[in-house]
This record gives C-alpha cells, sequence and structure tokens, in this order.
C-alpha cells in the first residue's frame, strides 16, 4: 500500500526549505533552553536552602532546566506534527497517508528521538539534583538503577523517555492515517507522568494543582506543537496550507482559553494574590501571563491577516509563515520561562497543613451529611469542565439543527442534559468531595458514573446529533469530524469493543478487578488512580448501554431479544458484587484511611459494608429502566414494521393481499375438485 505515496512524491526528499524549519525548531529548542537556565540562575540558591541538600554543581543546577526545556520543544513538535497529519491534512483515498501526512510523521518520530534521548540524560539529572551528588557521581549505572524506586522524578524520566521511544518507532511504520490519531494519544500520555508530579501534586489544594496543570500541558503542547508543525508544513509548500491553518486557528483559540484558566487557577494555588509582585515564583507567574497576552495577540494576528490570504490564494504563505515564526519563538521562551518556573520553590503556605490535607489537597468540615453532601461543592476541573462542556456542545448541535430547520427530539435532549448534572454533582458537589475519603461515599459516586450518567447520556444520542449537525466534506471535500466520526464508528476496534460479551465484560468485570481484585486498596492514596477509576466507570458504563440500549448508530446490530439477554445477564453478578462488599472481613485502604485522621470515620468495616449495600440496591435501579426502555423500543420497533406493511400493501394497491387470498382460493378449489 506505501506504492502510490512513494510514486507521487519521495517521502525522504529533503527540499530546501526543510533546513529552514529545522534550523527554526534549533533556534525555538536553544531560546527554551537559555531562558530556562537563566530563570533558574535567579532562584536555584533559594531552592537548595530551603530543600537543605548540597550544591549538586554547574552541571545539573543549570543543565537540568536546559535540557528539560530541550525535552518540551520536542515533545510538543511530535504533538504537533501527530496533530497535523491526524486532524489538519487529508490522506490518500485509500487511507494511506499523503506525501504531507507522511513527512509530518516522520518529523513526529525524530522529535520523539531527541524527546526520548533527553528524558534519559534527565534520570541522573534528576537524582544529581534530589541528593546532591555530582552530575558523574549520580550518572553511574548503579546509582541510576536505584534511583528509580527512591527518587519520583528519576522515575517520571524514565517512564517518559518508554513513551517517546514506542512514538518513535511506531512513527517510522506508519503509513495509514488511523494510526496516527492513535500515536497523538499515545504522546499526549507521555506528558502525564510529569503532570502527575511535582509540587503540584503535594501539599494543599495539590488537586486543583494536578488538574490544572494537566489541562495546561495539554492544551499549550497541542497549541505550541500545531504551531510548528503548521510552519513547517507551509515552508516546504504543503499542500492544503489553508485547510490546515483554519483547523489551526481552531484549536489554539480553544487551547488559549483552556491555558488561561488553568494558568490562572494553578497560580492561585500557590501564590496568594497579593504576593504576585512579592517573590520570585509570583514575578515569573506575571511574567508567562504576560507572555502568553503575547502569545494570544499574535495569534488574533495571524487569524486576521494570514487566513483571509490563504482563502484568497492558498500559495500565500508569507503573512502565514512570518506570523507562525514569530509566535514559535515566543513560544520558545515561554517554555523555557514554565520550566524556569517548575523549578522555582513557591512561597511557603501561611498555615501548617492537617494530615487530610496533605492527603487530599483540601479539609473536611464533618461527617458526610445530607447537607453537606449537597452544598458543599469543590469544582473538579476535570470532570466538572467536561460535563459543562458536554452540555454546550449539545446545545449548540441542536441550535444548528434548528437554523436548518430540522427538529430534534424534547426527550433526548433532557436525557443528555440530565446526564451530564449527574456527572457534575458526581464530582464536583459534596460527593465528589467525600468521595476520596469515604468508602461509602465513593461507591455512590461510582454507582452515579457508571450506572445512572452513562443511560442518561446514551438515550441522549450523541453520535446520531453529531452525524446530523456537522457537515459533511462533499465527494471531494476534505474529511473532517463527522468523517472522522464515521471512520472510528465503522473501524474493527470498534466492532470488536461493542461485541456484547467484550462490554459487558468491560463492565461487570471492571467491578471485581477494582475492588476484589486489590486494585482498589493498593491506588486509593493515589490521586492520578482516582482520575482513572473515574473514566473507567463512565467509558465503561456508556459503551454497555450504548450496546444495550441502541438509540445510537453502532457497528453491530443486535436484536431486541438480545439486548435484553444482555442486561438480564449482568443482572446476577452486580447483585453478587454488592454482596461480596458486604460479606468482606478485610478494610480495603485501611491505612489511608487511618492516615486521614478522621475521627468520624473510625469504623471503617462498617463504612464498606455501607458502601458494598449502596451497590446492591442501586445498581439494579438503572437496569431495570434499561429493560423498560428496551421494551419501549421492542413495541415501538414492531408498530414500526407493521406501518412498513401497511403501506407498502397501499403503494402495492394491497396486491400483496389479494395474491395471498388467491393463493388460499385456489387450494379450496382444488380440494373440491379432488372431493374432499
Amino acid at each position: 500500500m506505501a506504492t502510490p505515496l512513494l510514486a507521487k512524491s519521495d517521502p525522504e526528499s529533503q527540499p530546501p526549505s526543510r533546513a529552514g524549519s529545522t534550523a527554526l525548531f534549533v533556534v525555538g529548542g536553544l531560546i527554551a533552553g537559555l531562558v530556562a537556565a537563566m530563570v533558574v540562575g535567579l532562584s536555584a540558591a533559594q531552592a537548595l536552602v530551603l530543600l537543605g541538600i548540597p550544591d549538586p554543581g554547574p552541571i545539573t543546577t543549570y543543565g537540568l532546566p536546559a535540557m528539560r526545556a530541550v525535552a518540551e520543544v520536542a515533545a510538543v513538535i511530535t504533538i504537533g506534527s501527530l496533530l497535523l497529519a491526524a486532524f489538519f491534512l487529508p490522506p490518500q483515498k485509500s487511507g494511506v497517508l499523503d506525501v504531507d501526512g507522511y513527512r509530518a510523521v516522520r518529523t513526529a518520530s525524530h522529535a520523539a528521538i531527541v524527546w526520548a534521548a533527553t528524558s534519559l540524560v534527565l534520570v541522573p539529572l534528576a537524582l544529581s539534583d534530589t541528593s546532591g551528588q555530582p552530575f558523574f557521581e549520580a550518572a553511574k549505572p548503579s546509582n541510576v538503577f536505584r534511583s528509580f524506586d527512591q527518587v519520583e522524578l528519576a522515575s517520571v524520566w524514565r517512564w517518559t523517555a518508554i513513551i517517546a521511544i514506542v512514538v518513535a518507532i511506531t512513527a517510522r511504520l506508519v503509513l495509514r492515517w488511523w494510526w496516527t490519531p492513535i500515536l497523538l494519544a499515545v504522546a499526549i500520555l507521555g506528558l502525564m507522568p510529569l503532570a502527575l508530579t511535582g509540587h503540584s501534586s503535594s501539599g494543599g489544594s495539590h488537586d486543583m494543582a494536578t488538574n490544572s496543570l494537566i489541562l495546561h500541558l495539554v492544551a499549550a503542547s497541542l497549541w505550541a506543537g500545531g504551531l510548528f508543525a503548521l510552519l513547517a508544513h507551509a515552508r516546504r509548500g504543503g499542500a492544503y496550507t489553508d485547510v490546515a491553518a483554519r483547523r489551526f486557528s481552531t484549536v489554539a483559540g480553544i487551547c488559549f482559553v483552556v491555558m488561561a484558566i488553568s494558568g490562572v487557577v494553578n497560580a492561585l494555588v500557590r501564590v496568594p494574590i497579593g504576593d504576585f509582585l512579592d517573590t520570585t515564583y509570583g514575578r515569573l507567574v506575571v511574567a508567562k501571563a504576560v507572555a502568553l497576552v503575547i502569545l494570544g495577540v499574535l495569534g488574533f494576528a495571524h487569524r486576521r491577516r494570514a487566513l483571509p490570504a490563504l482563502q484568497k490564494d492558498p500559495a500565500s504563505r508569507g503573512n502565514l509563515i512570518r506570523f507562525a515564526g514569530v509566535e514559535a519563538l515566543v513560544f520558545g521562551a515561554t517554555i523555557g520561562l514554565a520550566v524556569g518556573l517548575g523549578r522555582t520553590p513557591p512561597p511557603a503556605p501561611v498555615s501548617v497543613p492537617t494530615l487530610t490535607e496533605v492527603e487530599l489537597g483540601y479539609n473536611l468540615s464533618g461527617p458526610p451529611t445530607f447537607a453537606r453532601l449537597m452544598l458543599d461543592w469543590r469544582f473538579d476541573l476535570l470532570y466538572g469542565t467536561a460535563a459543562i462542556v458536554l452540555a454546550l456542545v449539545y446545545v449548540l448541535g441542536i441550535r444548528k439543527l434548528r437554523r436548518r430547520g430540522d427538529s430534534w427530539p424534547i426527550g433526548r435532549t433532557v436525557a443528555w442534559m440530565c446526564g451530564c448534572a449527574v456527572l457534575l454533582f458526581a464530582t464536583s458537589s459534596g460527593v465528589g468531595r467525600y468521595a476520596p475519603a469515604v468508602f461509602s461515599v465513593h461507591m455512590g459516586a461510582h454507582m452515579a458514573l457508571s450506572m445512572l450518567a452513562p443511560v442518561l447520556l446514551v438515550l441522549g444520542a450523541p453520535i446520531t446529533l453529531a452525524l446530523r449537525a456537522l457537515d459533511p466534506a462533499g465527494k471531494n471535500g476534505v474529511p473532517g469530524l463527522r468523517e472522522w466520526l464515521l471512520k472510528v464508528l465503522h473501524s474493527p476496534f470498534s466492532r470488536f469493543i461493542t461485541h456484547p460479551v467484550v462490554a459487558a465484560t468491560l463492565f461487570v468485570g471492571g467491578f471485581y478487578a477494582l475492588y476484589l481484585g486489590g486494585i482498589f486498596g493498593a491506588t486509593v492514596d493515589s490521586h492520578t488512580a482516582h482520575i482513572l477509576m473515574n473514566l473507567h466507570f463512565l467509558l465503561s458504563g456508556y459503551l454497555f448501554y450504548w450496546v444495550a440500549i441502541g438509540v445510537d448508530p453502532s457497528p453491530r446490530k443486535l436484536a431486541p431479544v438480545a439486548k435484553l439477554a444482555m442486561v438480564f445477564g449482568s443482572l446476577p453478578f452486580h447483585a453478587f458484587f454488592g454482596v461480596a462488599l458486604m460479606s468482606m472481613n478485610t478494610v480495603m485502604g485501611e491505612s489511608f484511611y487511618r492516615s486521614l485522621g478522621l475521627g468520624w470515620n473510625s469504623d471503617l468495616l462498617s463504612n464498606q459494608q455501607l458502601g458494598g449495600s449502596i451497590a446492591w440496591a442501586t445498581g439494579e435501579i438503572p437496569l431495570m429502566l434499561v429493560m423498560l426502555a428496551l421494551l419501549i423500543q421492542w413495541s415501538r420497533s414492531d408498530g414500526r414494521t407493521a406501518r412498513r406493511v401497511d403501506r407498502a400493501a397501499d403503494r402495492d394497491d394491497e396486491a400483496e393481499l389479494a395474491a395471498h387470498n388467491a393463493m388460499f382460493a385456489e387450494l379450496a378449489r382444488r380440494d373440491r375438485e379432488a372431493g374432499l
């Protein structure tokens, strides 16, 4: 399948303009490294005094931030190049990447190699920085291998390097488009080890700090990486530059908003408003905010001047290259500033945190009464934001349909909005606040996220709405959101996961593996684990009910009786799971719950048994609602079939019925002639 691609143009050819793009990337990396080293030079001594460790020497003090800045530039180029190939440029009709997409993927592979190499170098640098040993002493193999279990940052950079190596190798083998979104997701995953560690993951409000940092890093990488990739594509005279620029502009606008909001939240968590200009950390935050404003202004100018010029003349790339080039250099300096900020200690807290605040990031005012569960809110930046965004996007889809003169069932809208409300309530209300500290509340949130919210979201038929609201690309148009959605629906992977056995196993089996398999007890103290658990609850629940209810189109068509059998078959497993929790004599995560110092939650076994009863009692209600919905669908399906037969008979002037009657009349005649 590679022959059409290579025949069209040799992907290994090096156009003259590519050298200029490579030089710009190198300059961006150097700027990031120099700025990071300079910023750290202002605060390195202060950091060493606060941490109480000896000076590891200039190689570590200045080399670590410089190397980290280069690693982050390589990471954003990797992500941006894959973003370009996946969503900004169309593949060939056969599904094979076009020349420009292939070049972008190869660029991602080269950048991932740099990302992996610098991450490996950062392992001994992190060990040297943490222990105070000189770099060459820390870089000894025996010290490096021992550091993985003892030094968190060393382990972080090891995992980052592994992910980058996987991306680098896989990107060398990719020829088909459908691999590029997967590689993009894996590359973004490479940001997570760093996002989930450091001073953002410890101390007061570390839940807010970590969640905001995740959003900030992903948005910054997509924006900066997409900019670098678009610039490289424009400089080498690639096709569909106007399409890529328009799509990047939309992504950049969203990323700017996400970066601004998440940056403000993260800064307020770390620095009181009155200390922004009185501390080194606060002044660096202000400098980074100024850089973000400059990037926003450049992006706005790029949108106002470069995009109209490209729409008039797709070959006119001058304005785009100039604006994107300047913006890329500013981004390099901003990345260096961000790395330096991460190496600068924030102001000391004004009060000593409690045990609960150290573990959870916030305090609890008392036992989880009904009033506290309803009113004691703490907004979840990840899932709370997702709930609001999902509701807004759904409303925009309905609005587009109505502008076109189409209608949309009000019942589906109510179901979707209720599902978003359940998601928001389960993660951001008092339920979400108490869930990490009280097992019974956690189980209530689990049931809401896996059993109730998915049912309502599935009944909202979002896939049907998207397919009706999104504009098709047309016969010769560039594939867009609608085509990507159809590609996912018709993929072998979708057909596999929508098999009833697979969907039911992921849904029900997750309960047993998580709680009875020991995963929950081993990870109950991890904020990352709570994020992943909530994600599993939502996705596995949505998949199960998507297959079981079948409002939206699915890769598999199941008869109503098969759907009923699927739901009935899962009922005993849910009941047994609840009974098993109520029968346990050991407390899952007991050491963690004891470490919170919550005197009102001392009887942990009783609370765990209460959680089991919640799972047993509430787990059946949504399934019964699903069975009721299936029976209604079955009845409506029979009604539609009857009406379709009647319409067919009317169109044929009841010819089919007449033929049927004639057949019986002929049989009666033959019986009479035979004397029967």
